[in-house]
């Protein structure tokens, strides 16, 4: 390339820089990820069982109650896209330390709390640390890691959060019943105290690109080939000459957080308030309006909160429809799996939570079998058979009759369990299509994908359930009859928009081939040489598809 088409040395600024110090690729970062990420999915559902005691001791009302249960989630989600700008601005480990620090120290409040207020105050900052850590580890992931340890790291975060939710209740049921509900929030004390300690030491402050920056370029992704990047993207890669980094876009960060937080609220309050009651309404018009500006904001910043140009990449808008596609059909079966089994059955809260060990299991124990298949038939064919499977094992839970035992329901959750472990290739197929300057904001458009089809699954499959169980009842069946009913609705219908997101994975996550890849790279080089070799051709000449010159009008070929 001739000194006058080539790129200046882009300085080292936050975006290249600033995403962090470069810890150290290796295994041994895998674990305080996972931690995290463990720790962080937990909170969504171990306080559930523990309810009615913190009832009796705060003498809260159903609203006290309500906002106990979703002050995390909220805050959670809502901060997310935050956790990861601030990531990509002043580096992942960083931002990890911090996240796991802030979670910790409003667990011990939350855990010492005197009031509900005090109590719902320390949730809502859990939920803040916990915005702040999972972008963060995610972000690891994506750029510090080689090949074969993103995939393994990809799988165990995947399973982490996946047992997490399976175990939440038995967890919270058995802490409650022999000790006390406080110890639900102490116990993540020592917990992120290990994750912290086990941060590598040479991560914290240093400052450079990261491992695969180093190796593939800026913008470019190893499996990809060159990451699209718009003219507003390039923009934002220019640093504030007063701090030497990227501003943070105000507008983006109030605006994503409020579109995130009235969808959050409208979609957890729906079934219970009722879906057209004003509140809820407004809620969600609320979540549109400040949505719609969001993206008309970020189109024209000059530092946008989030590239907007991510979504060409095929493997990641692709992945974020398959996650959420998946998040709608094993998130409600949890839940309303659970209430099946008080309401229907009669098991304990602590029983019914117990019931999901063997899917946690199943899980754990099937992740490896995930990444060596991912590796031998490709990540499309491993997610889409994983989500096939994950269907089947609905359809397999919706068919269980009302006097069912657990050994009827237990094949169910295996084959969920044992699919879903086969989709954790699909978020190491997302994050190594990632270019490293943007991995933490991306990241966290994966986590807030995955959190919003979370409490999407079950509001969505509440209503189903609850539309079927109250047509039924007026028709005269009994209760038990109804809620089966519509549970069994439920499912199926979940079943098939998991199934879907089978056949999106198929069709996204697949690899682009070796020799594609790097004459998509080399086609790119070249053009820049033949725009300025055109340039400076003569007039009536025109540069041919060799780069040699001829007269308007020859024949290629000719001379």
């Amino acid at each position: 390339m001739s000194a006058t088409t080539a790129a200046p040395a882009r300085p080292i600024t936050a975006t290249s820089a600033g995403s962090g110090g470069d810890g150290p690729a290796g295994r041994k970062v895998i674990v305080p990820i996972g931690l995290a990420a463990f720790i962080t999915a937990l909170d969504n559902t171990v306080v559930n069982v523990a309810l009615p005691s913190m009832q009796r001791d705060f003498a809260l009302s159903a609203a006290g109650l309500e906002w106990v249960a979703t002050s995390y989630i909220l805050a959670f989600s809502s901060l997310l896209l935050l956790g990861g700008r601030l990531t990509d601005l002043f580096g992942r480990w960083r931002i990890f330390q911090l996240g796991l620090v802030v979670f910790a120290v409003f667990s011990a409040v939350a855990g010492a709390a005197d009031t509900s207020t005090e109590l719902i105050l320390a949730r809502l900052a859990q939920g803040a640390g916990g915005a702040l850590a999972l972008p963060a580890a995610l972000a690891v992931l994506a750029a510090d890691l080689e090949d074969r340890d993103r995939h393994l790291g990809a799988g165990v975060l995947t399973a982490a959060i996946a047992a997490a939710l399976a175990l939440g209740p038995a967890v919270g049921g058995t802490i409650t019943q022999y000790l006390h509900w406080s110890w639900i929030f102490y116990l993540n004390v020592p917990v992120c105290a290990v994750g912290i300690l086990l941060v590598p030491r040479r991560s914290g402050g240093r400052r450079g690109r990261s491992r695969r920056a180093r190796r593939c370029g800026p913008a470019r992704s190893p499996r990809s080939g060159p990451a699209p990047r718009s003219r507003r993207s390039r923009r934002s890669r220019r640093a504030d000459p007063a701090t030497g980094r990227p501003r943070l876009d105000l507008p983006g960060v109030v605006l994503s957080a409020l579109a995130l937080l009235a969808l959050t609220y409208a979609l957890v309050e729906g079934n219970t308030l009722g879906w057209t009651s004003p509140r809820i309404q407004l809620a969600f018009a609320t979540a549109a309006v400040a949505g719609g500006v969001f993206l008309a904001v970020e189109r024209g910043s000059r530092d946008p909160m989030v590239d907007l140009g991510l979504f060409r990449v095929r493997a990641f808008s692709g992945g974020i429809v398959a996650q959420v596609l998946w998040g709608l059909g094993v998130n409600g079966v949890f839940f309303f799996t659970a209430l099946f089994l008080q309401l229907v059955l009669g098991y304990s809260p602590t029983r019914a939570g117990l019931a999901f060990v063997p899917l946690a299991l199943a899980l754990i124990v099937m992740v490896p079998v995930a990444g060596a298949l991912a590796q031998r038939c490709g990540a499309h064919w491993t997610v889409a058979g994983g989500l096939l499977l994950v269907a089947g094992g609905l359809l397999l839970t919706a068919r269980i009759p009302i006097d069912a035992t657990f050994v009827e329901l237990l094949p169910g959750l295996l084959v969920i369990g044992g699919g879903s472990a086969l989709t954790t290739p699909m978020t190491s197929r997302i994050l190594e299509v990632l270019p490293p300057p943007n991995a933490g904001t991306a990241s966290a458009v994966l986590s807030s994908a995955r959190e919003v089809s979370g409490v999407l699954g079950v509001a969505l499959t509440g209503a189903i359930l609850l539309a079927r169980q109250r047509t039924l009842m007026l028709d005269g069946a009994s209760f038990p009859a109804a809620f089966v009913a519509g549970y069994t609705r439920g499912l199926e219908i979940s079943a098939a928009l998991v199934a879907v997101g089978a056949v999106v994975s198929l069709l996204t996550l697949r690899t682009v081939p070796r020799h594609r890849r790097r004459a998509g790279a080399h086609q790119a080089r070249r053009q820049p040489r033949r725009r300025a070799a055109a340039h400076q051709a003569p007039r009536g000449r025109r540069i041919g598809p060799g780069g040699a010159a001829r007269q308007v009008g020859q024949a290629p070929g000719t001379s």
